[in-house]
C-alpha cells in the first residue's frame, strides 16, 4: 500500500526538462510507461502514483500539495483526467512551467451536464468493481489483462482510495482559471472518450492562455497515453522540447529580437 506519493524517475535527456505524468482519479501512473519511454530523447519523465489508504481521502488541492512535498517544482506535467484538476493546481502555485492536459479537465462544469456526476465515478468503483471491460471501454480498444489495473482501480485500497478522493472533489475550491498566468498549455482529446466528452476540449481551452493549442485524436478514448502513446509523444515532443532551458534561451532571444525591431 502506499502512504505517500511514489515516483518513478526514468531518466532521460538530462538537458530536457523534467516532466511529472499524473494518472486520473483511479489509474495508475504506470499507465504512461510507453509514453514516457517514447519521450525520455526529449525529456526526463517521472511516474507519479498517488497515495492508498486513509491518506488519499483528499481533492485535488491537497494531492498537488502532497505531490509537490515530493517532487518539488518541475518544468512540466502531462496529467490525464482528474490529474488536470491537480495539475492547475500546480500551476497556479507556480510549480511547473508548463501543463499539458490529456482526456483531461480543470474545474467539473469543464464535462458538461456529466461533470455534476463526477463523483459517482467513486461509488462505481467500488459497488461495480470495473475490470477488463471497463479498461477497453476507457481505451477504447481491447486492453490486456495485465495492463487492467494501469486503467481502472483493481485492488480494495485502490478502490476505497478513488471513492474518498471522487467525494472530495466538490469538497473544496476548484483551481482557478490559468489563463492570465504565463504557463505554457497543451490540450490533446480522444474523439473518443466517453467519460470526457470531446465537448469538453473547448470549455477547458477557454480557461487556458490564449493561443493554447488544441488536439483532437482520433480513434483514441479516455487515455490516450495509454493507447495512442506514439501520437501523444508526436504532439509532445516540440512542446516539451520548447520548454527545455535551449528552448525556453531561444524563445528569449527572439523575443528580445522582436521588441529591438519594434523599438
Amino acid at each position: 500500500m502506499r502512504h505517500t506519493v511514489e515516483l518513478a524517475e526514468l531518466g532521460g535527456n538530462d538537458e530536457g526538462p523534467r516532466v511529472l505524468m499524473l494518472p486520473g482519479l483511479g489509474a495508475r501512473g504506470s499507465g504512461f510507461r510507453e509514453l514516457a519511454s517514447r519521450l525520455t530523447g526529449v525529456a526526463r519523465p517521472v511516474l507519479v502514483e498517488y497515495p492508498e489508504g486513509e491518506r488519499a481521502a483528499c481533492g485535488a488541492r491537497a494531492l498537488a500539495e502532497q505531490v509537490l512535498r515530493v517532487t518539488g517544482n518541475v518544468d512540466a506535467v502531462v496529467a490525464s483526467s482528474f490529474g488536470g484538476m491537480v495539475a492547475a493546481h500546480l500551476a497556479a502555485g507556480g510549480a511547473t512551467r508548463g501543463v499539458a492536459f490529456l482526456g483531461a479537465f480543470t474545474r467539473t462544469s469543464h464535462v458538461g451536464p456529466r461533470g455534476r456526476l463526477i463523483a459517482m465515478m467513486g461509488p462505481i468503483a467500488v459497488v461495480g468493481r470495473p475490470g477488463r471491460v471497463a479498461a477497453s471501454l476507457a481505451a477504447w480498444r481491447l486492453v490486456p489483462s495485465h495492463q487492467v489495473a494501469d486503467v481502472v482501480p483493481t485492488t480494495t485500497r485502490e478502490r476505497l482510495s478513488t471513492l474518498r478522493r471522487a467525494l472530495s472533489i466538490h469538497a473544496e475550491p476548484p483551481p482557478p482559471d490559468l489563463r492570465p498566468l504565463k504557463v505554457s498549455c497543451l490540450c490533446i482529446q480522444g474523439d473518443r472518450d466517453v467519460l470526457v466528452p470531446p465537448s469538453s476540449l473547448e470549455r477547458l481551452a477557454a480557461s487556458l492562455p490564449e493561443g493554447t493549442p488544441r488536439h483532437l485524436l482520433r480513434g483514441a478514448g479516455h487515455v490516450p497515453y495509454f493507447s495512442h502513446p506514439d501520437a501523444c509523444a508526436r504532439l509532445l515532443t516540440p512542446w516539451l522540447q520548447a520548454l527545455s532551458p535551449a528552448g525556453l534561451a531561444g524563445l528569449a532571444a527572439a523575443l528580445e529580437a522582436e521588441e529591438g525591431a519594434v523599438a
